[in-house]
């Protein structure tokens, strides 16, 4: 149905309200929310303005307790309400305790990084449109708690849950886009410190430091990952494109999703799932297009080796001169003690660091320190990438749309459209760090650390060691458009996290600077295993939005495929039927031989052996090196099957079945106990059996549980999140199907507080209701008309 035509179809009270005139006192901010199945807000405004208090409004319906908490961090006041020593929840920084993220965050308010970024003018800053919807967001928000009683327990007549301001919003983006640099090292920042008579002149080791940065930027040790893939009309069954995205986010907290679709009549039209404290659509469709995001394995951080001043610890040379370093002294109010006072130090990189994350330190002596660099310090434009994507007719305008506002910090795009286009793009916000750049100007640590990791450490000393610009990048020190790798219109178009060269596997993509990924490299096991299955359901061919849904909960264990045979055969070899755990107590494993031989090989609720193998599998890839794991190695050759053939004369393989066998027991459970048993969460007292298996296994659907040594995984940490399968028959209305895994709301006290999770167990899908006449022929329809004065 064309856009023009929403507001007609809506009750004439209804319509009036999205005409403009909707306000009864002559001003202030108002909306319709039509509330289908599952609470899902289908939200109609006559501007963005509106169109932002709508969804602040509905937002803070349902997720008010989480959304006062991230308000909190970015003010920089967890100190004040939770004290110094406690732990922020990491949706928005990796401070480990509630004092060092006050520190930085006060530090950001204090300078005024926000609003001057909100200053800027597009395209290096926001768009007049992006700035209504956060300044409608804010209003909406405050509406909210200004006409509701709150009833999670979570933050009910709580001092903190307070207004919000348009600078607030604007500080949660801002937070969100430097996740990937500032924010993943906000404890080096607030703990770097001049160094003084006692300080040892102390250098990185090189290889250790290598070691720890590929580590610390290994996709398969994040907390957040990703899987999509875009199959274009040459595999569909009526020609049009399909698209199914599976996101890997937290559970908890600040990084959930939350679902909705955005109406501006003949302007704007849009369904998906948004960053909670957000005001648009993060990933999503409409009636032409579809796009979802994965984290991307570009580092989009640089470090900078400074030569400090002889006379001066804070002063470093650049040429030959000496520049003082910017001094940031910030206070940190104390619940029930004494404000803290610290001071940051800051240069025309970024700010000093003491390390990259607790492996990895970078000791600041009277030699040498080191400042990070985060081109998305500069970047407040994630509202405007996603409104171009949101307005899109086809993968051609979300590429022109990328390109234009290079808004996305740390993800790729996967898309496809109703015309039967296939997109993959890493339209990264990167430092523009070229591999001849790292080579002219790398130190010697910089010289490890690029080739293991992406992590460029250049010469600080060297003016001619500057980023430079591309000429069609938005700010200067990053790369343009022009650099990202990009696949247009393949049979198929996958990513679950590795790096772009393998999102076909018969057109692999080359030729990208090393800060983007790595090429020839091997994959990790869910790579593997989506690369196997997608590229099988292209071959295939005819398919329609059906096969997404049977592929998202398939629960294909890869690694089980590879291993769980040769596994049970190795068990039943084994002398008496015992094995030797790592404490050398022989342990009796005879009965996991035939649980693992008879095991599905899935992790489906029903699966027996899927539990035994999972705890099998983790300890053994934890002790055991991928060298020794393997009879075949990898081969770039044949990067999907290889490496393979588990290596059973590896000692770990006895050892890991003999402390799973013992962990089991241990905690009464049978092994060959259905997974869903020991797989659950529990919401308002009632358990939910899951599906889905963690990252080692290569599962599709990723479920990262939380262990419990009596019980099983009786909680989930991240997985599967904001789910969709989106296709077209050629009408108006796209054909889609979602699932919000964790359901819209935390609140225990919320009708939508595990709907969806309830679905989810029982891998059903929520039909999505986008064309008007079906949000109106929702039997759960109801209308809540809101404004900002009542």
């Amino acid at each position: 149905m064309a856009l023009f035509t929403v507001a007609a179809s809506l009750s004439p009270a209804a319509a009036a309200e999205t005409r403009g005139d909707h306000h009864p006192s002559g001003d202030g901010l108002s909306a319709v929310i039509r509330y289908t199945e599952y609470g899902i807000p289908h939200i109609v405004a006559k501007d963005y303005a509106d169109l932002g208090f709508g969804t602040g409004y509905a937002q803070a319906a349902d997720q008010v307790c989480t959304l006062a908490d991230a308000f909190v961090t970015v003010r920089g006041e967890r100190s004040r309400w939770f004290g110094a020593d406690g732990m922020p929840d990491g949706s928005l920084s990796s401070a480990s305790r509630n004092l060092s993220s006050d520190l930085y965050f006060k530090g950001v308010r204090d300078a005024h990084v926000v609003e001057k970024l909100l200053a800027t003018r597009a395209p290096a800053g926001p768009s007049g449109q992006s700035k209504e919807l956060m300044r409608g967001w804010a209003a909406g928000y405050n509406a909210w708690l200004k006409q509701n009683r709150i009833t999670d327990p979570a933050c009910e007549g709580a001092r903190w849950v307070r207004p919000v301001t348009l600078t607030d919003v604007a500080a949660h983006g801002f937070a969100i886009s430097v996740l990937g640099g500032q924010g993943r090292d906000v404890d080096g920042i607030t703990a770097a410190q001049p160094p003084t008579a006692a300080t040892p002149a102390t250098t990185p080791d090189p290889a250790g430091s290598a070691k720890a940065a590929a580590e610390l930027f290994a996709a398969d040790q994040a907390d957040m990952g990703s899987n999509a893939v875009a199959f274009s009309g040459a595999a569909t069954a009526n020609g049009r494109g399909l698209l199914l995205g599976n996101p890997h986010y937290p559970w908890h907290g600040g990084r959930r999703f939350w679902q909705m679709q955005q109406t501006i009549p003949g302007e704007l039209n849009v369904s998906g799932g948004a960053l909670l404290g957000t005001a648009t659509v993060s990933i999503g469709f409409n009636d032409k297009a579809a796009w979802s995001h994965t984290v991307a394995t570009g580092v989009p951080l640089s470090l900078h080796q400074l030569s400090l001043d002889p006379a001066d610890p804070t002063a470093y040379l650049v040429d030959g001169r000496s520049e003082h370093m910017t001094r940031r002294t910030v206070t940190v109010p104390v619940k029930g003690g004494a404000p803290v006072t610290r001071t940051q130090w800051w240069t025309r990189y970024g700010p000093v660091v003491a390390n990259l994350g607790p492996s990895l330190p970078l000791p600041w002596t009277k030699t040498t320190a080191f400042a990070l660099n985060d081109p998305n310090a500069l970047n407040l434009r994630a509202a405007d990438t996603g409104l171009g994507l949101a307005k899109a007719r086809g993968t051609a305008d979300m590429l022109k749309a990328l390109g234009r506002t290079q808004g996305l910090p740390w993800v790729n795009t996967i898309a496809a459209d109703s015309s039967g286009h296939s997109l993959f793009t890493q339209s990264q916000v990167l430092p523009r760090i070229t591999d001849e750049l790292a080579a002219r100007c790398s130190t010697r640590l910089g010289k490890a650390l690029y080739p293991a990791s992406g992590v460029a450490v250049l010469d600080g000393s060297r003016g001619d060691c500057a980023l430079g610009s591309d000429r069609d990048a938005v700010q200067p020190g990053v790369f343009g458009p022009a650099k990202m790798p990009v696949l247009k219109d393949a049979a198929y178009a996958e990513n679950s996290n590795d790096s772009a060269w393998l999102t076909n596997a018969d057109h692999p993509l080359t030729g990208y600077e090393r800060v983007f990924g790595t090429i020839g490299t091997p994959r990790s096991l869910r790579t593997r295993g989506a690369v196997q299955d997608v590229s099988a359901m292209a071959a295939k061919g005819r398919l329609t939005v059906a096969d997404l849904q049977r592929q998202e909960f398939a629960d294909r264990a890869p690694a089980g495929n590879l291993t769980a045979a040769d596994t049970a055969r190795a068990c039943a070899a084994l002398p008496g039927g015992t094995a030797t755990n790592s404490a050398g107590k022989a342990v009796d494993v005879s009965a996991a031989c035939a649980v693992l031989a008879k095991w599905d090989r899935t992790v489906d609720t029903t699966s027996r052996g899927a539990l035994l193998f999972d705890r099998y599998w983790r300890k053994l890839t934890a002790t055991v090196p991928a060298a020794e794991l393997w009879k075949v190695p990898f081969s770039a050759a044949d990067p999907v099957r290889t490496p393979n053939t588990l290596n059973t004369a590896s000692p770990g393989v006895a050892r890991a079945l003999a402390e799973a066998v013992t962990e089991l027991r241990t905690a009464g459970i049978a092994l060959d106990s259905p997974l869903g048993e020991h797989q659950y969460v529990v919401r308002n007292g009632k358990r939910i059996p899951l599906s889905g298996g963690t990252e080692g296994l290569g599962i599709w659907n990723k479920v990262e549980g939380i262990w419990d040594p009596t019980a099983g995984y009786t909680e989930v940490s991240t997985g599967s999140s904001h789910i969709q399968a989106v296709g077209w028959h050629g009408g108006g209305c796209p054909d889609a199907r979602t699932l919000l895994t964790y359901s819209q709301s935390e609140n225990p006290n919320s009708p939508h507080y595990s709907d969806q999770t309830k679905l989810y167990s029982a891998k059903r899908w929520v039909t999505s209701r986008f064309c008007e006449r079906d949000v109106l022929a929702s039997p759960a329809l109801r209308v809540v008309r809101v404004h900002e004065h009542r």
